[in-house]
């Protein structure tokens, strides 16, 4: 792509009421525009970020058995109230609003609900069982306070998966395969080295779930983690009673804030209870359908991302998730738009994602998009540099330039 076919660009400063790091960074260099407090628009480049994230997160969806679908944003009142959820009460984040007719509607928090009820025309033998239905949609949380940018938001993204087993040890196998998966997530997306499985409350579902929880000093959590074993524990079952159940003692934990990046819970029988949703076994028998619930936000994610790998100069993207991985930067006259053109269609036709900053602008400023952009390598073309035939190479996270000639360029980026 060329800048010059971008109708973005990017600007010196953020929004006056932005607070949070990625938000301002996200805003600025035109990935995302801010519509309200916790609501935020996918300009190109952040459209592109946000679904090379999905795409790792949906490989790994895949990889375990998971079956891609999208529901309704749309939520009928009575199958809430099968499960009681639908009372602001119970569940205090809710968007409500109202068909012309006067229909009471809500605008979906999470999906187990109307999962369960739909899956109720797909399940009825144990022949039909495990299935894995999961998908990728945008959901509304009626948040009090919305002061972290992408990490969180009133209106999100949101990859959630709902295994349907015919018992809990079928349910168990595949919850630590997903647990698995999720670590492999976390992993590609650079962030594997930080992020921590953590022992949670189960709520109202079992004694514990587990969150995904990454270190980050802008983190809204408090987690005890360590770092031998590679586990942590939340603050909220932080006790005497997680500590025997996991073998570890006060003293091996270090406190520590972190953001988090993904969930998994063991629902059990509670909403197939409430929706009745059955099977029958092999010897004809009718039981409930053992299910779970597995969560990570996409576009918490990218915000988390964005900020934990930023320096003072922008973003720095990790190479597989950036919208593109060289920025192409030409500075001279027409011998060298020429060759940065020819460059640009060459690496192009090697599969290489190029961004080619085709404007007629000073140097310094190329420079300061290309380092506020976070694009993982800006290449130069300069009528100084075609002169010695060499090209100047300059990965973002390190700064430091290269010369290298075309077949050197070449091999470095392929």
């Amino acid at each position: 792509m060329k800048v010059s076919q971008l109708f973005t660009k990017t600007s010196k400063t953020a929004p006056a009421d932005e607070v949070s790091k990625n938000a301002q960074l996200l805003i600025r260099a035109g990935y995302v525009n801010k519509e309200m407090a916790g609501v935020y628009d996918y300009l190109p480049l952040g459209k592109i970020v946000l679904g090379k994230i999905m795409d790792v997160i949906r490989e790994e969806m895949n990889g375990v058995g998971g079956s891609e679908i999208s529901l309704t944003a749309l939520q009928q009142k009575d199958t809430w109230e099968a499960s009681g959820r639908w009372s602001d009460d119970v569940m205090d984040v809710w968007f409500k609003t109202r068909l012309a007719n006067g229909t009471e509607l809500g605008l979906a928090p999470t999906h187990e609900e109307p999962l369960t009820k739909l899956m109720k025309g797909f399940i009825s033998s144990y022949k039909d069982l495990p299935v894995y239905p999961y998908q990728f949609q945008i959901k509304f949380r009626n948040e009090l306070r919305s002061k972290s940018g992408l990490m969180r938001g009133r209106e999100f993204w949101m990859k959630d998966l709902y295994s349907f087993s015919r018992n809990q040890e079928e349910h168990d196998a595949f919850y630590e395969k997903i647990s698995e998966a999720y670590a492999r997530v976390y992993s590609r997306l650079g962030l594997g080295a930080i992020t921590y499985k953590t022992f949670a409350s189960g709520g109202s579902f079992a004694k514990y779930s587990h969150e995904f929880q990454t270190l980050s000093p802008v983190g809204e959590d408090k987690i005890y983690v360590h770092e031998g074993k590679k586990i942590a524990i939340n603050e909220e079952v932080y006790n005497d009673e997680v500590l025997a159940d996991l073998g570890v003692s006060r003293n091996e934990l270090v406190e520590r804030t972190a953001v988090e990046v993904g969930n998994i819970f063991t629902l059990g029988t509670k909403f197939s209870d409430a929706l009745d949703l059955n099977y029958t076994d092999e010897a004809g028998k009718s039981k409930r359908v053992f299910m779970g619930s597995y969560g990570i936000g996409p576009s918490r994610v990218m915000g988390l991302i964005a900020e934990h790998f930023a320096d003072d100069k922008g973003l720095v993207w990790p190479e597989n998730v950036a919208p593109f991985t060289v920025y192409l930067v030409r500075i001279g006259g027409e011998a060298a738009v020429a060759h940065a053109d020819e460059l640009y269609d060459e690496m192009t036709s090697k599969g290489i994602e190029v961004l080619y900053d085709d404007r007629d602008e000073r140097p310094g400023a190329k420079f300061a998009d290309s380092e506020l952009m976070g694009i993982p390598y800006r290449v130069t073309v300069s009528d100084r540099l075609l002169e010695a035939e060499r090209y100047e190479y300059t990965p973002r996270a390190s700064g430091v330039t290269e010369s290298l000639t075309r077949g050197q360029l070449l091999a470095k980026l392929g």
